[in-house]
């Protein structure tokens, strides 16, 4: 069985969606909530295969719920579950680990195939645009001021955060402890200032964005 946890404030849409995934009997919705900060505490404890998130709650967003729960158990997948398809929403969930996410008028079966594929350990996040990002923190194509600020550690690590990498995994890479490679995660997106939205809006707008651009050498 996949065990699936939802997030979603919307009372009618959790029973709508708990009603669609288990009904091919493959997929138990091991938990469910309206509020971000009550997933947060609540996922790691449960420890689903896939988190559905819905990106915007009165309390807080999906992605961030994705990022706090991954740092804690990264098997549990997330899955983003959005009402617009934007390069900031895109930018913040390969930023926050996530194995995908799916716009809100998705046909049924295609979210239920998408919880299968991203509990088998598939990816949903397209890789053209993965790899727009990765280009744009490898080569400083017309460098936002807050790249600029990181170290090639920091940058090192961004890359292998926007690959979807854990901290653990990310250790292994770099040779360092679990523990440092979450501080210098930490510093990184405190330098970014992704822990405020309006900010990530900007930076993933100013990385993704396609206008003509010198290359930096930075």
């Amino acid at each position: 069985m996949i065990r699936v946890f939802l997030l979603d404030d919307h009372e009618v849409v959790r029973r709508g969606l708990v009603d669609l995934l288990q009904a091919g009997g493959d997929i138990e919705v091991v938990g469910e909530s309206g509020s971000a900060q009550e997933a947060a505490r609540r996922i790691p404890a449960l420890r689903p295969d896939v988190a559905v998130l819905d990106a915007r709650l009165p309390d807080g967003n999906g992605i961030d719920v994705c990022r706090d729960v991954r740092a804690v158990d990264s098997s549990i997948k997330g899955l983003i579950l959005t009402s617009y398809e934007d390069d900031e929403a895109l930018f913040a969930a390969i930023m926050a680990g996530a194995s995908g996410y799916v716009l809100k008028q998705i046909r049924g079966t295609d979210l239920v195939d998408a919880v299968r594929r991203v509990a088998s350990g598939q990816s949903l996040l397209d890789p053209a645009v993965t790899q727009r990002v990765l280009e744009r923190i490898r080569n400083g194509v017309e460098q936002p001021r807050e790249l600029a600020s990181l170290t090639d550690q920091e940058r090192r690590i961004l890359e292998f955060v926007a690959e979807g990498l854990t901290n653990r995994e990310i250790a292994g890479r770099m040779f360092l402890a679990e523990k440092t490679v979450k501080n210098y995660v930490s510093s990184l997106l405190a330098k970014l200032g992704l822990e405020r939205r309006t900010q990530a809006a900007v930076l993933a707008t100013r990385l993704l964005g396609d206008h003509p651009s010198h290359q930096g050498n930075h």
